[in-house]
């Protein structure tokens, strides 16, 4: 096969057939000559106001390219257990991994398997009841199921990016994946690809028990021995993965009260940012550009912006181009949002997470928490003191963007995509300081990269406070084991080495490898 990277219009990428004239023009041969083209990798260039298609083409290929190489998964039922706590991309991903190598993975999960836990992410948006087991945060699949599918990362040194793209092709997800620069899935994609990961696990003699919230590990000489549930029972294996995710706060207190090391780090808080998607497709394609988008040959403009503020960094995070909002607390007396979109990114909207740098010294104790603890405590306070602001409801605090910058109140109605619906509320006057004045300078700076930006149809949603996890639970950088409990292995997001769904699930491969090394070398 010969490599070769072109830039083409859309209508040119949209066609087999000129994409083949257009190889063959770059390699100077016949088109006939051509057997096959498979697309490698595809980008957008939106500069200069006329969109290309950057492409990296496998040309000349004698048989179709291999999508995924499956793997001899081994039956393991009967073999040594793993006890993996959390069903989260990095404890999915690690249990395949084991499988691999011939161990059993016996994965303890709060919340509820991924069709159960659908309802109770309607009753939160419609009724605002909310189950603090099972939402947007905690049950199979983790925080990412319902929340895009996004798997772009920059975490290419600390694993193999394309085994975890391929792992999802082979459990159904489109392989578009493989190709594209920005790969997502689709919320209304991953609950069955999320279903099918743990069909091969459980086909294969791994276990996994839902509804089993985690209060405890068994300690024994030092060494993590199994994970104690809430009704008692003790799941025991030759080690643990904990992969509970960044909202888990129970296991930050669990730390902190048995005095097991724990550290606070840099997190950062937001809000989320809404315009019309077609807004941001001016902006970003151009007007020329509109009948590109709505026939389907250019996608929703996305977008990507930072900025340095008061020393630190203000940037986008999990923008959904033709998506939505959806409430994302854990706990009923806090709100907190998150963005979302289906595989065809086909809402009217765009949002994004637009959060700011928060580091340790921002963070005052609050109700006598540890200096570990202090940054959950203020995300915490702040996730509180959002619920207040709309008046005790999941409806979350919304302000007109142009008015938050200006420190106006902004007049009804306010219309944005958010699931639980609005509230109406001066964000200026409740957003911490630190927070509130960061943003303010930065959507100043976004309007000046994007004109267009500080729209007055634009909205701000708050709070945007989970991209990350305000707490680090320490492991020895070449082991990966806990400095004081050996066989335990901190694992993804909610141990602050990851951040997304790609970069989770290379976390766990990473775990998972270090405890089978360790037993081979045993």
């Amino acid at each position: 096969m010969i490599t070769i990277d072109v830039s083409v219009t859309p209508e040119i990428a949209a066609s087999p057939e000129a994409l083949k004239r257009t190889a063959a023009n770059a390699l100077q041969m016949p088109v006939g000559d051509i057997v096959r083209i498979d697309v490698l990798r595809r980008a957008i260039d939106a500069r200069r106001g006329r969109p290309k298609i950057q492409l990296r083409l496998g040309v000349n290929a004698d048989k179709p390219t291999p999508i995924f190489d499956k793997k001899n998964y081994k039956n393991v039922a009967g073999k040594p257990p793993v006890i993996i706590v959390g069903s989260g991309p990095a404890g999915m991903f690690a249990a395949l991994k084991l499988l691999e190598h011939g161990l059993r993975p016996i994965v303890i999960e709060r919340g509820k398997e991924v069709s159960a836990r659908k309802r109770d992410l309607a009753l939160l948006s419609r009724q605002h009841s909310l189950n603090a087991d099972s939402n947007w945060c905690f049950g199979e699949g983790g925080a990412g199921t319902f929340s895009d599918g996004k798997l772009y990362t920059r975490s290419n040194k600390r694993g193999n990016i394309d085994e975890i793209l391929q792992q999802l092709v082979a459990h159904g997800a489109n392989r578009n994946i493989l190709e594209d620069a920005h790969p997502h899935i689709g919320t209304d994609k991953l609950p069955a690809i999320v279903s099918a990961i743990r069909q091969t696990v459980e086909d294969c003699g791994g276990i996994y028990h839902f509804n089993t919230r985690a209060v405890d590990l068994a300690v024994k000489n030092g060494a993590a021995q199994g994970v104690v549930a809430a009704d008692g029972t003790c799941y025991e294996g030759i080690a643990v993965i904990l992969a509970t995710g960044h909202s888990a706060r129970e296991v930050y207190q669990l730390f902190d009260r048995r005095r097991w090391l724990l550290e606070s780090k840099a997190f950062a808080m937001g809000v989320r940012v809404e315009h019309p998607q077609a807004l941001i497709n001016e902006i970003q394609y151009g007007k020329a550009c509109r009948r590109l988008v709505e026939t389907g040959l250019l996608p929703p403009a996305t977008y990507s912006l930072t900025a340095q503020t008061g020393g630190r960094g203000v940037f986008s995070f999990c923008m959904c181009p033709g998506g939505i909002m959806a409430p994302a607390a854990t706990s009923p007396d806090e709100v907190v949002v998150n963005g979302m979109s289906n595989s065809q990114r086909n809402s009217p909207y765009a949002n994004a997470g637009i959060v700011v740098q928060v580091f340790p010294s921002d963070c005052r104790t609050i109700d006598g928490a540890s200096p570990a603890m202090a940054g959950m405590a203020l995300q915490q306070a702040t996730e509180q003191a959002m619920f207040v602001a709309a008046n005790h409801s999941q409806a979350a605090p919304t302000q007109r963007l142009a008015d938050f910058v200006n420190g106006r109140f902004s007049a009804l109605p306010i219309k944005t995509s958010y699931l639980a619906g609005n509230t109406p509320a001066p964000l200026h006057a409740l957003l911490p300081d630190v927070i509130l004045q960061n943003l303010q300078q930065a959507f100043k700076q976004f309007d000046r990269k994007m004109r267009g930006f500080l729209s007055s149809d634009a909205t701000v949603t708050a709070i945007e406070s989970r991209s990350s996890s305000p707490v680090r639970i320490p492991r020895d950088p070449a082991s990966l084991q806990h400095p004081q409990l050996a066989n335990l292995y901190p694992c993804g997001e909610g141990a602050g080495y990851a951040g997304g769904i790609t970069s989770s699930a290379i976390d766990g491969v990473r775990c998972a490898e270090k405890i089978i090394e360790k037993v081979v070398s045993s």
